[in-house]
């Protein structure tokens, strides 16, 4: 073995780096199917969306909530897996459109609930990074989020990936022109080479005990996503909370040493999320703004992103220089983040 297979982190770097070619070839070849998918699904005209995922993939789900809610008009929910395998609930879900997203398509319980969703009637929709998968086979629609193998344990390409799947899928269910994704991939690039800039910001956290993560409107997905890739690869417990909940309670475990993260989102969601900032400026937490350069530049650091990207796809960009702020934070701590104790790349639950 070549002293390169051993550099910690060479897969997820690798992967984080494929990004931007693989939301390009969504755009290309995924695209004309998604369409085709929503076009039958909306002609059927479904009542609600239950969506049902795990981990990662269950962020990715949380982001299609915002976006059914807010440009479809249609109710949304995330589903408790456990009342149909543990269970044995069997709701009637004629007419309902359920929606499970997993990267491999592999884990029991998802086959489960699926199979068993079709069975009651559901409209049922797999969204998965394997068109072989046991979970695509048992649903009656399957879109393939195209980001090829994925070797890191973390999850990187293929959640971005997700993402950008999930609004063209909705895009298409409204009769949309999906024409706020045209620039994603260019702009992620841009983001992606600024690296140097995130590892600069890593040297804050290389000794943190904890953090708080926050965000409100879609970027709520992205503040749990970040969370759940800075402890799987880092080790650092850290805390999500939209910044409604924060405000409820949990506010009062910030101080004037409290690592604070914020994903600012250009629109509603920033704006709703202002007086979260302003109380955390005001407990003097040590604040750093992922976001416009204005509320960068009014934050301890942070990461400016790209400006005039509409908001309901801004978390394709916003997960970016978190994915790498996880990255180089392993890394400065001396851990392998391809490699994180305890996690294997299929988590079978029943």
């Amino acid at each position: 073995m070549s002293d390169t297979q051993t550099v910690p982190g060479r897969i997820m770097a690798a992967e984080m780096a494929e990004q931007p070619a693989v939301l390009q070839r969504i755009l290309d070849e995924g695209a004309p199917k998604i369409r085709e998918i929503a076009a039958e699904i909306a002609a059927r005209n479904p009542r609600f969306v239950l969506l049902t995922a795990r981990g990662t993939s269950d962020n990715a789900a949380l982001y299609a909530k915002y976006l059914i809610e807010i440009l479809l008009g249609k109710p949304a929910g995330l589903t408790s897996m456990s009342t149909t395998t543990a269970y044995g609930a069997r709701p009637d879900l004629t007419d309902v459109l359920v929606i499970t997203v997993s990267q491999s398509g592999g884990s029991p319980d998802l086959v489960a609930s699926t199979k068993a969703a079709r069975e009651a009637g559901a409209i049922t929709l797999a969204v998965t990074n394997n068109a072989a998968s046991p979970l695509a086979e048992v649903s009656e629609f399957h879109i393939d989020v195209l980001a090829g193998p994925e070797k890191a344990l973390p999850a990187t390409k293929t959640y971005t990936a997700e993402l950008l799947a999930l609004y063209l899928l909705v895009e298409g269910l409204r009769g949309g022109d999906s024409s706020a994704a045209e620039e994603l991939p260019a702009l992620a690039a841009g983001v992606l080479a600024r690296q140097a800039e995130v590892k600069a910001l890593a040297e804050r956290y290389r000794f943190a005990q904890r953090l708080v993560i926050t965000s409100r409107g879609y970027g709520y997905p992205t503040a749990r996503e970040a969370a759940l890739k800075l402890m799987e690869t880092t080790y650092i417990p850290a805390s999500p909370f939209s910044g409604a909940d924060l405000l409820h309670g949990p506010l009062a475990m910030v101080d004037n040493v409290s690592p604070v993260i914020a994903i600012v989102p250009d629109g509603k969601g920033g704006e709703a999320l202002q007086p979260v900032l302003d109380r955390l400026r005001g407990r003097g937490a040590d604040l750093v703004v992922i976001g416009q350069r204005p509320q960068v530049d009014a934050a301890s650091a942070g990461f400016a992103l790209p400006s005039g990207v509409p908001e309901e796809v801004q978390p394709i960009l916003e997960i970016l220089p978190l994915q790498l702020l996880a990255y180089e934070v392993t890394i400065a701590r001396g851990q392998d983040p391809d490699a994180p104790r305890a996690l294997a790349k299929v988590t079978e639950t029943h």
